[in-house]
C-alpha cells in the first residue's frame, strides 16, 4: 500500500470529534434499536475464515463493551468492560464475578480503559488499571490491585492522576510495561489539540513513570515540567488508543486515531513530537516526527489495538516474526507491518466478530484478539456481544 502524502492540518482537523467518530455516533440508535445481532459464542471453531491455515476460537462472549486486555503470566486474560468491570477468563472460561468493579462510568470514550500486570506480578500480585475516576472532575487515574486469585484483595492504591478531561472523546488509556521496567501510559487531547504540544498538560502524550508513579530522573523534559507533567515521555498525539513495547528490542509503537484525514502508527523515541495538531499523517516538516505508516480513511475510520509478534514460543510461520499486528475498528480487519524499514503492510485477515478494539500475543505463539461486536462507542444496556478470540495455526486435525 503507499503511503500517502502528509498535509497541513486544516481548520476542520481541530474540531473534538472526528469523521470516524461522527459516523460511529450516528450508529448508535440503531444498533440501540435493533435486536441482538447473531454473533459466533463460546466455543465456536472458525478454520480458514481469518486466514488460510488458520483458525479463529472464540474464547468468552456476552463481555459488555469490552476496550482492552491483558494476558497474565499464568495464562489467564483480564478484559476490561468499559463501565468499570475487570472480567477474567479462566481456562477457556468466563468467570461470573469480575476481579474489581472500578468506580467509573462509561461516558462516550470514558471508563475502565487499560489494564497491565506488575512484571514482577507472581511475586507482588499487583494489577494495574488505567480508568476515568469521576471526583472531584472527570479525569483518567492509574492504580494497582493485589490479587487474591481471581478477585481483588481490598481497595486499590491510585499511584497517578491525569488532568482533567476537557470533553468525554479522545481520551486514551492504553497501559504497558517497558523493557526498562517502568509504567507507560497513553492520553488523547480531549478534543483540544493545542493540548497536545503543551508539555503543562497530560493530554496527547504517552507518559512514562515508576510503577509507584513517581517519575524518572532521565525523563526527556526535567527542565520543562513540573509535577504529574514530568513523566511526559513524547507529545503530539490526537488520540494515542493503544501502543505496545517489543520484549526483545524495546521498539515503542503508538496507534494514534486520525482526523479527518489518517489512522497512524508511530515509532516512539524519547522526546518526540509527532506533530498533532500541526500536522495529520506523513510527510516532512521536521521537527515533527512522520509516522512509520499510515492510511487513509479510504480503508478505514480508526485504528485500534496492535501487538508485536514476538513471544516467547512462536506458532506463526517465521514471516510473520517480529511483525506488528493492528486491527482497524469500521474494516474490521487485522492487519500486520513488516519489521523492515520501511515496513510492509499486509491485511492478515477480517475478525470473525466485529469491530476489534484490542490485540495481545500469548507466550505460546497465539493471537488474541477483542472485538465489541457492534459499533456502539459506548457500554450500557444491549451491549454485551462483545467477544474474545484465539487465532492459532490449523491444528493439523482441522485440515
Amino acid at each position: 500500500m503507499t503511503i500517502p502524502s502528509r498535509r497541513r492540518a486544516s481548520p476542520t482537523l481541530l474540531l473534538p470529534v472526528c469523521m470516524a467518530s461522527l459516523l460511529l455516533e450516528c450508529l448508535v440508535a440503531r444498533v440501540a434499536a435493533a435486536p441482538a445481532p447473531q454473533l459466533p459464542r463460546a466455543g465456536e471453531r472458525f478454520v480458514g475464515a481469518i486466514r488460510a491455515g488458520f483458525e479463529e476460537r472464540v474464547v468468552a462472549d456476552s463481555l459488555d463493551s469490552p476496550v482492552s486486555m491483558a494476558l497474565a503470566p499464568d495464562g489467564r486474560v483480564f478484559v476490561c468492560e468499559q463501565a468499570g468491570g475487570l472480567r477474567v477468563v479462566r481456562n477457556g472460561r468466563l468467570l461470573a464475578r469480575p476481579f474489581v468493579t472500578v468506580p467509573t462510568g462509561a461516558v462516550e470514550e470514558e471508563g475502565l480503559l487499560g489494564v497491565a500486570f506488575d512484571p514482577a506480578f507472581p511475586r507482588t500480585r499487583r494489577v494495574y488499571v488505567l480508568y476515568t475516576a469521576l471526583a472531584p472532575t472527570r479525569h483518567n487515574v492509574i492504580a494497582y490491585y493485589r490479587a487474591a486469585g481471581d478477585t481483588a484483595a481490598g481497595e486499590g492504591t491510585i499511584v497517578y492522576e491525569f488532568d482533567t478531561h476537557a470533553a468525554h472523546q479522545h481520551v486514551g488509556g492504553a497501559l504497558h510495561f517497558g523493557r526498562d521496567g517502568m509504567l507507560y501510559a497513553a492520553s488523547g487531547e480531549c478534543g483540544d489539540g493545542t493540548l497536545s504540544q503543551s508539555l503543562a498538560s497530560t493530554a496527547g502524550k504517552l507518559l512514562r513513570m515508576r510503577p509507584d508513579g513517581s517519575i524518572p530522573s532521565d525523563n526527556p523534559f526535567p527542565a520543562s515540567t513540573r509535577g504529574r507533567h514530568a513523566a511526559i515521555w513524547a507529545r503530539g498525539f490526537r488520540n494515542a488508543f493503544s501502543f505496545d513495547i517489543h520484549p526483545r528490542t524495546g521498539r515503542v509503537f503508538v496507534n494514534d486515531v486520525g482526523g479527518s484525514a489518517f489512522e497512524e502508527v508511530n515509532e516512539v523515541r524519547k522526546g518526540d513530537n509527532l506533530g498533532w495538531p500541526l500536522c495529520e499523517g506523513p510527510g516532512h516538516q521536521p521537527p515533527l516526527v512522520d509516522p512509520l505508516y499510515a492510511y487513509s480513511h479510504a480503508d478505514g475510520c480508526a485504528i485500534t489495538g496492535g501487538a508485536f509478534y514476538a513471544p516467547a514460543r512462536p506458532s506463526f510461520p517465521a514471516a510473520w516474526r517480529d511483525g506488528y499486528f493492528f486491527a482497524d475498528y469500521c474494516a474490521n480487519e487485522i492487519r500486520w507491518l513488516s519489521p523492515t524499514r520501511p515496513p510492509r503492510m499486509l491485511v492478515f485477515g477480517r475478525a470473525g466478530v466485529p469491530g476489534p478494539v484490542d490485540l495481545r500475543v500469548a507466550a505460546d505463539g497465539a493471537l488474541w484478539y477483542l472485538a465489541r461486536g457492534n459499533s456502539a462507542p459506548t457500554g450500557g444496556e444491549g451491549t454485551g456481544w462483545g467477544g474474545l478470540v484465539r487465532v492459532t495455526p490449523q491444528s493439523p486435525a482441522g485440515r
